[in-house]
Parts: C-alpha cells; structure tokens; sequence
C-alpha cells in the first residue's frame, strides 16, 4: 500500500490523536519518548541514562531483572527461579521451603539450562527482510523471511558462545531490528528465600493488591568461573519509597496484541481464550489430583502447578477485557476511525480485509495447531502437557532432521544462528520425574482426540490402536532420555542415530513427524504468512504516520516504561499504595495459604514494622516483566516488579491508566529479608545497603 499525499495528511489528523497518553507504552530503548517522559514526571533523563539503564537490564529466561553490583550480582523475582530451586532441590533437601542461603559465594550453584543476556546493540534491518518477501506468498514468504533472518544473525554473531544475536518484528512487521546481546550461560543461584515467603497469600492473592510477598531471589554471572565483571550496574536504594515518586521499568514483556483489528480480537475472544482457559483449568486439576497423593509427588508437581494458576488468571483477565463492552468500544471506535481515514484518502488494497479473510483459517487451524505445535503466538497451550521427555524428544527428531538441510532452509528455530541455544537446552542436567511426566503426556493426548475428535487422521496418527494411558505409560517407562548423556550421543550422532535409535520416545516422534509439520505447514501458509503480509502493510502505515508517537506491540524484547507510585480507587481495586510487615503480621493466619514462612516469622521482632514490604505503580507491564528492575530518576533501583492486578491483564489488548497497576517488591524489603531474616549480610554489603 503506497503513502499517498492525500493518505498521509488525512492520517497526519488521526495521529494527533491517536498517540499514546502519559504513562502508556513499551517503549523500544532506541525510540524512548525522553522529552514526554520528563515533561509528564517532571524528570530530567538523558540518552546516557537511557544506555546505562539498558546495559544494568537482564534478560533471564522468560523473566527480566537488574545487575545490582560489580560483581555480576542480579535480582530477580523468587518466582522466576522457582524452576532452579526445583531442580536443585530434593525431598530430603528442599530449598522451596528452607530458602537458598549460601553463606560464601563459593557455594552458589549453577542453575541447569539457564542463561541470561544483556542487550548491547539495536540495528535497523528493515529493508533487507522487507526485500526477502517481495513477490512471494505462502509458505514461500515465511520460508524466505526466515531465512533472511538467519543470515542475518549469522553474519552479526557467526559462532561466539557469548553472543545472541536476533532479527526482531516490530509494529507487525513495520519494522525490523538485530538486537545483540551479551550471554552468559553460567548463571548461579546466590540466594532465594522461603517459598512461603515469596508466595504468601498464594493464588488467592495472586493477581491482586494488597499484597504481602518478599518476591525477590538474586543469581550471579559467571564468565570463565569467576563473577563476571559488571561495572555498569544499579545503584541499590532501600529507602522508604515515597507516593507519587516517578519510577522507570525496565524489563522484557512477553507478548501484547494491541494492533489487532477488531476481527482478529473476536477471534482471540471466541477461539483462543476459551480454549486456551478450559485446556489450563483441566491440567490444572489433575496435577492438584497428583500432588494430593504423595509427599512425592507433591514436591514434583510444585512448580508446575504454580505456573499453571498464573497462566489461567492471566486468561481470565483478558477475558473480562475482551467482554468489557466500555473497553470493546473504545477499541472499536479506534478502529472505526482509522478505517474511515483510510476509505477518504481513497487507499490502494485493504489490509483490514486482508486481515478478516485470514480468520476462517485461523478458527479452523488454532486447536490442532496450538495442541499438535504450539507456539501460535496468540495462545496458551503447551504441546504434550510440557512434558519435558516429549519436548526433549521432539528436540533431537527434528533436529537431526533439519540439520541435514541448509541452514536457510530448516525451521527458523534450529538455523545455524539458534543451535548454541538449542543445545544448551538440550544438553542441561535437570531431573526428571517419570510419573508427571506420563500425567502431562496423558492429558495431551486425550485433551488432543477429544478436541480434533477421533476419527482425525492426526489422531489416529498419534494414538494409532492405544489409548492415551496405555500409550503414555509405554513411552514415559521405556525412554532413557532423562540421561543427558544418551540425548547428547543422539544429537552428535545426527540423522543416522536418531533413525537407528531403539528409544521408544525417539521412535515414536519419528513416527508422528507426517502429521505435526502438515499441520505446520497448513498454518504457516493459511495464517502466518497472510497475516504477517496484511499486518506489515497496516503497521508500515501506522509507523510512517505516527513516527516516534507510536510504540510497537511488546515482543519479549527489552522495553522501558514509565509511571509513578500511586494506589487505585475504581470499582474492583481500591487501595492504598503500599503495604507493610505490620500489614502481613495482621493479616497472617497461621494456615495456609495465610501461613508466614518459618524463619520469616521468626524474625519478626527484628524486622521494623513500618517497612514497606511491596507498593504499586502505574507503569505500563505485561507477563515477561516480572522481575523487572524499578528504577527512579537518578537510575537507583528501588524495587522488583512481581505481578499486577487482575483488571491490568488488559493491557495485553489495550492500555488503561485507570485500572493499570503494576505490583512491586520493594528494595528496603528486600533488604530487610537479606538482613534480618536469612543471614544474607554478605549479600548486603556487597549491595552497599545499610
């Protein structure tokens, strides 16, 4: 769709206002609105501060977090190294309940599989991806996209183990940019508290304010075994945080959906969402089942079960958004808008349409593509349950198999540029526990033949004359890939080994590669393709009219936000903005999920009452900021973003000062548990805290 003068003046008028209000927005570092901010603060930030918070910032996992020493120091959220804890943990030796408290950094202890990254570059390559898709359609298109993309991070990063480099879609494919990061693939765990203490209140609290929880862990970098060396870094501040304070955070949100039509909403509203909440919800319940029959398997389902509560509240949050009928029509009347400028500057092509026409497709194709693929980028649902043995499995198939083609012509996520990542992954020492791991298989397999039905030619390919027990139990009881060293044997040995292997887990993903990649294939060519095809040209239109006014959707890429520390008072959320010990001492009630962790309440009497345990802000957040460092004007850290309110989960679709609150554990709490609970005094001083 080509810019016509007459175009770009009708939408010069529709972007004064349609640019985003004060406090909106997951900025890019390299398109931070610097002047608004300080206007709407009363701030005065620079470019220079800009960069310093952008090289303090990590990327951990699915999580973020902040450098906070010279010594490779980072905090995070208790949350987001829940899946460490776990995995370091056994039932005699159980850190989720006893805390992680090394008292000499020598014992920290590596966490299997994870890695953290530091983005160091952001590059504008827009014409050479726009350039790889011109003239193709389908399958072509996506394959020729990837491709591209692949070179790309290969010429920037070639073969360096501490270097990720990534060709990242902004506005839908209005943009695209190679971010660069530094890696570090030996991350320790230098200090996790209680679970108890982290997750006081427990699902019923979850997702809401006030909130009492010290959720806050620390891990460490490492770079040739040694504390990697991080002079650029937050400074900490634990003082008694102030209402109406700006602050900045700075974090990677996961995914929002902001840019789409109308059409495309209903779609996640009528499809996606219901799917996605009754798939979680039944999973959930049957890992409750498990972990209610065992200490065992009580341990073993911890994690998990945790993960799968907040993925179903953050479902229902953007359900009530997408039945909110104030919230639909303010997004209608955008769209309404838009629509009507466009038809006046009497446009070539409508993407808009484009967009309509693709959603058939989409409703026909979500459920045995998010169930046989996942990964649809507008949904929940894991493939297997998340059955680790499977994905493992899946891994070293599919891999094998991609690696005897061209790098340009593989699935993107096994291109020469992504194997280091790959690998690592595949490779790590984490325990497997082989009866979840048959209930996970299980469910997906039943979950998959009640959705696709029975007579599915999928189905009868995945379940062939077994039922799903029968089948899951078979795989689960005979795989040996729980020992890395087997899957490291099968991924060196490439395609011939994978063929040859007698693993019935191996064997089986072979088996079943015919009907996961048609359906694949189906996807990528009736709705991935067209859709990015569509979106690119309306994102393209949108940045070229709005310029620096407009922010892409968030892509779990490293964004700023801003806002100031601030309580609520609409109907569903009134409360004050912060919380303290006096408050979770108050509210305690010695059972769970009320009950305050041992060694916390043993403290009680040491801790000052007044300390201000967490508080919320305005600013701008989505699933993937947690453990987001909160930054005030002077670029110290005062707090770890955790969660936010039910009524925020919105904002996956649409931003909404007034029910927007991001929940927040604060730095002199942290500080507090460091100091007066678990013993952690090395920790403080190496944080220069008092």
């Amino acid at each position: 769709m080509r810019l016509t003068p007459a175009l770009a003046a009708a939408l010069m008028t529709l972007a004064a206002g349609s640019a985003a209000k004060a406090d909106e927005g997951m900025w890019t570092f390299d398109n931070f609105p610097i002047a608004r901010a300080n206007q709407a603060l009363g701030t005065n930030i620079d470019q220079a501060w800009l960069d310093r918070v952008r090289l303090s910032s990590v990327k951990f996992g699915g999580c973020s977090a902040g450098i906070v020493s010279g010594e490779g120091l980072v905090m995070t959220n208790n949350h987001c190294v829940a899946t460490c804890v776990a995995n370091l943990s056994t039932q005699a030796i159980n850190y989720a309940e006893t805390g992680f408290t090394p008292r000499r950094r020598e014992d920290e202890v590596k966490c299997p599989g994870d890695s953290a990254e530091i983005l160091t570059e952001i590059t504008d390559v827009t014409e050479r991806m726009h350039k790889a898709g011109e003239g193709l359609t389908g399958a072509a298109f996506t394959q020729a996209r990837n491709a591209e993309a692949g070179r790309i991070e290969t010429e920037a990063c070639g073969g360096a183990a501490d270097r990720r480099c990534q060709v990242v879609s902004l506005y839908r494919g209005g943009q695209f940019k190679l971010y660069t990061y530094k890696k570090y693939t030996d991350v320790r765990l230098a200090y996790a508290p209680e679970d108890r203490a982290a997750t006081f209140g427990g699902d019923l609290d979850n997702f809401s304010f006030p909130r009492f929880a010290i959720d806050a862990a620390f891990i460490r970098l490492y770079e040739n075994g040694q504390p990697a060396a991080t002079p650029t870094h937050f400074k900490w501040n634990a003082a008694k945080p102030v209402e109406g304070t700006p602050v900045f955070v700075s974090g990677s949100p996961g995914a929002t959906q902001r840019l789409l039509t109308q059409d495309q909403l209903m779609t996640v509203r009528d499809v996606v969402l219901p799917m996605d909440q009754l798939i979680a919800s039944e999973l959930r319940g049957r890992l409750i089942r498990y972990s209610e029959e065992s200490e065992r398997h009580a341990f073993e389902a911890m994690d998990p079960i945790v993960g799968l509560e907040n993925t179903y509240k953050r479902g229902l949050g953007r359900m009530r958004a997408l039945t909110d009928p104030a919230f639909m029509a303010m997004k209608a009347q955008q769209e309404a808008d838009f629509r009507g400028r466009l038809q006046q500057a009497s446009s070539t092509g409508d993407p808009f349409a484009d967009l309509t026409a693709v959603q058939p497709a989409l409703r026909e194709l979500y459920a045995p593509y998010a169930l046989l693929e996942g990964g649809t980028g507008i949904g929940t649902t894991q493939v297997a349950g998340g059955s680790q043995l499977f994905l493992w499995a899946r891994t070293l198939v599919r891999g094998a198999q991609e690696r005897a083609k061209p790098s340009t012509e593989r699935l993107p996520e096994y291109a020469d540029s992504r194997l280091a990542a790959v690998q690592a992954g595949l490779f790590a020492e984490r325990p497997v526990y082989p009866d979840l791991e048959q209930v996970r298989m299980e469910w997906w397999l039943s979950k998959t033949r009640e959705w696709l039905t029975v007579d599915n030619a999928a189905v009868r390919g995945l379940l062939g004359q077994e039922s799903p027990e029968g089948l899951s139990a078979r795989l689960v009881e005979g795989t040996k890939l729980a020992d890395p060293a087997v899957r490291r044997a099968l991924w060196e040995g490439g395609l011939a080994a994978v063929e040859a292997s007698d693993d019935p887990m191996i064997q089986y993903l072979l088996s079943i590669q015919d009907e996961t990649r048609a359906v694949r294939s189906d996807w990528e060519t009736r709705v991935q393709a067209p859709t990015d095809q569509a979106s690119e040209r309306l994102a393209t239109l949108r940045f070229q009219v709005y310029g620096d006014a407009v922010y892409p959707d968030a892509t779990g890429t490293l964004r700023l936000t801003y806002g100031k520390i601030e309580g609520s008072d609409v109907p569903g959320q009134r409360f004050a903005p912060f919380t303290t010990f006096a408050g979770l001492w108050d509210r305690a009630t010695g059972a769970a999920p009320f009950d305050v962790a041992p060694k916390l309440l043993a403290a009680r009497e040491r801790i000052p009452a007044d300390t201000v345990l967490d508080m919320t802000v305005s600013s701008d957040t989505i699933g993937g900021s947690s453990g987001s460092p909160v930054v005030n004007a002077a670029g110290e850290i005062v707090g770890a973003n955790f969660d936010s309110t039910v009524l925020t989960q919105r904002n996956a679709y649409g931003y909404d000062r007034n029910v927007n609150r991001s929940v927040i554990v604060t730095t002199g709490a942290v500080t507090a548990a460091l100091r007066d609970v678990y013993g952690m005094q090395r920790l403080v001083d190496e944080l220069g805290a008092e």
